[in-house]
């Protein structure tokens, strides 16, 4: 599959005057392009060394030209990469000229997406490569690289190809409806389901952590008014984000706050104090309080030591997978020490946000939740990927239930349809213009 003639061309990148920068073109002119330089044909995966030139024959940089004909090039495509000084003057002035010899200036994530179109990468494996580059610590990146050599991708594939062997399991009993043996009450087909739904589950594990890796934890700070959650946000960022004061319900919205602990990414979310309220705007921020508790990774209940029982109720509504911390602060008023225990099956921690004692075991154990299962084989993963999983997850259930009844067999199928789907939105498979638009669109120029 091709994407078209057409020719791209984008600064790809960019160090500053005393770097090294380079313009990247991508189409069936690149090797045209590549001839106006150098002055005659180049040698595929030679480095040229030579003078890049204006239309005039003005000189714009020296630098390398490097060609990669097609289809044995990142794109797909035939490829030319000019390497010159980082100036992003020089760089400017080159990009001109090949705009200037038939190229068109590429789109955000033209590249990628023209190496995914012509099955360079799939889906999974074009979003690692702008989480490579967008990733903010040491793991993450190795994540990232780990999705973009295919690991993700491969264990999608490998559940995949179970899902397809169930699913044609299952046709064939349909097929024969005629005969006496109930095809679909075969324990084959029930061990096969089980299998599959602990594989996925596996995944989806797997698959959640690998978005932490990719964009942090989201830690929500909930509590009741005046336990120090705007305190804590400020502690832990490092600097007065949070209005702090002693009147209750100082906090009406959602604040948030990115923090970097040791290379690992806290996304912290500051809500209002939950409590029963009258005022119309103090409502509606316990509502989106609530909201974001409900998709956090972290839910942080900021508590007091004569509070702490009753406040745990504050933890209904956060996702079954968050972990939930505890922390009792404000020991500099009761006088308690500093310290962590598991307590009532939570993590504990006693701390003051205002003299920032006990804080750093919170920072020690935020940092590896955030980092948790970045060893060996950890991916990176998006958002929208757990979500697909999710789907498939239901899918499967639904599944279930259909086969529990032997006259629902084509339901069952049709779950299965449903789930496969859903599977390859993931990689690629099945994907719409729109979804395409919004993964690339996201990427930088020259990606």
């Amino acid at each position: 599959m091709t994407h078209g003639d057409d020719t791209i061309a984008a600064i790809a990148t960019g160090a500053g005057a005393a770097g090294v920068g380079a313009v990247r073109v991508s189409g069936s002119l690149a090797p045209q392009i590549a001839r106006a330089f150098l002055g005659r044909e180049p040698m595929p995966r030679h480095a040229h060394f030579t003078a890049f030139r204006d239309a005039q024959g003005d000189l714009i940089d020296r630098g390398i030209l490097l060609y990669f004909p097609g289809p044995a090039s990142y794109t797909g495509e035939h490829v030319l990469e000019l390497q010159g000084h980082g100036s992003p003057v020089l760089l400017d002035a080159l990009l001109r000229r090949c705009i200037a010899l038939g190229a068109r200036l590429a789109r955000p994530g033209e590249f990628t997406e023209r190496a995914f179109l012509n099955s360079k990468l799939d889906l999974a494996q074009a979003e690692a490569v702008a989480d490579v580059v967008a990733a903010t610590s040491e793991a993450g990146a190795r994540a990232a690289l780990r999705s973009m050599e295919g690991v993700f991708s491969a264990r999608v594939d490998d559940l995949l190809a179970e899902l397809i062997a169930l699913r044609v399991h299952i046709e064939a009993a349909i097929d024969f409806p005629e005969e006496e043996i109930d095809f679909l009450a075969d324990p084959v087909i029930g061990e096969q389901l089980t299998a599959l739904r602990a594989h996925l589950d596996a995944l989806l594990v797997e698959t959640r952590r690998g978005v932490r890796l990719n964009d942090g934890i989201s830690v929500a700070i909930v509590g009741r008014p005046n336990a120090g959650k705007s305190s804590l946000l400020n502690a832990l960022a490092g600097q007065e984000r949070a209005i702090v004061t002693d009147i209750p319900g100082t906090t009406r919205d959602v604040l948030r706050e990115s923090v970097l602990i040791d290379g690992a990414t806290l996304e912290l979310a500051d809500t209002a104090g939950l409590r029963d309220s009258d005022d119309v705007v103090e409502r509606e921020g316990i509502r989106r309080a609530r909201a974001q508790l409900e998709r956090c990774d972290v839910a942080l209940l900021v508590t007091d030591e004569t509070h702490a029982d009753a406040d745990l109720a504050f933890f209904e509504g956060a996702p079954m997978h968050a972990t939930r911390l505890v922390v009792i602060n404000k020991i500099d008023l009761s006088h308690a020490d500093a310290r962590s225990e598991r307590r009532d099956g939570h993590d504990t921690l006693w701390l003051s946000a205002k003299t920032g004692e006990g804080l750093n075991t919170l920072r020690d154990m935020l940092r590896q939740l955030a980092t948790a299962g970045a060893g060996d084989g950890a991916f990176s993963a998006r958002r929208r990927h757990v979500i697909a999983l999710e789907a498939v997850r239901d899918h499967l259930t639904r599944t279930d239930a259909a086969l529990r009844d032997s006259r629902a067999g084509e339901l069952a199928a049709e779950e299965l349809r449903h789930a496969q789907h859903a599977l390859g939105e993931i990689t690629g498979a099945y994907s719409s213009d729109d979804l395409l638009g919004a993964i690339f669109g996201s990427f930088c120029i020259g990606k």
